[in-house]
């Protein structure tokens, strides 16, 4: 194969794969996309199902719609999503607008995120992170972290 045909080909994957990649809506692996795709549905009040789910997406910034995929947990009536100690875009879309949508298997629902400040929330969040993902987050300490309960509309007021 002579050079010409090996640029040729790198050229014909890049191009494929940058057509999949603009092609889909949501977040692909850890590439963020944009407007989740799926029915709109009425959040659960019991969020347990999510147990079962490893990843899901979670869309930020509604007038120009970011994705990505994060862990979650659910406890209480709540759906907790965490970032560490990194202030991520998704963060910071979060703190200018606390509406979101997560997509769980094929249904997305509209909630508003709330920053948790609480230590105990916090610790409790730890254990059931713990128990699903078969270890602790790295920091203990809410004041390090940035952890957002999501909840729908009506109860987070």
């Amino acid at each position: 194969m002579t050079f010409r045909n090996k640029e040729r080909n790198v050229l014909s994957i890049a191009l494929a794969l940058s057509t999949l990649l603009w092609g889909c809506r949501g977040p692909v692996v850890l590439l963020p996309g944009g407007a989740l795709e799926g029915a709109t549905v009425p959040p659960p009040t019991d969020w347990s199902f999510t147990d079962e789910i490893e990843v899901l997406q979670l869309e930020t910034q509604p007038a120009d719609p970011y994705s990505v995929n994060v862990w979650v947990i659910a406890l209480n009536e709540g759906l907790y999503v965490h970032s560490g100690s990194s202030h991520t875009a998704w963060v910071e879309n979060m703190e200018a607008d606390p509406r979101v949508r997560i997509k769980a298997n094929e249904s997305v629902y509209g909630l508003v995120a709330t920053r948790v400040v609480s230590q105990d929330e916090f610790d409790r969040f730890i254990s059931a992170y713990e128990e699903k993902y078969g270890s602790p987050p790295r920091n203990s300490d809410i004041g390090d972290v940035y952890l957002f309960r999501l909840e729908t509309p009506d109860s987070a007021l």
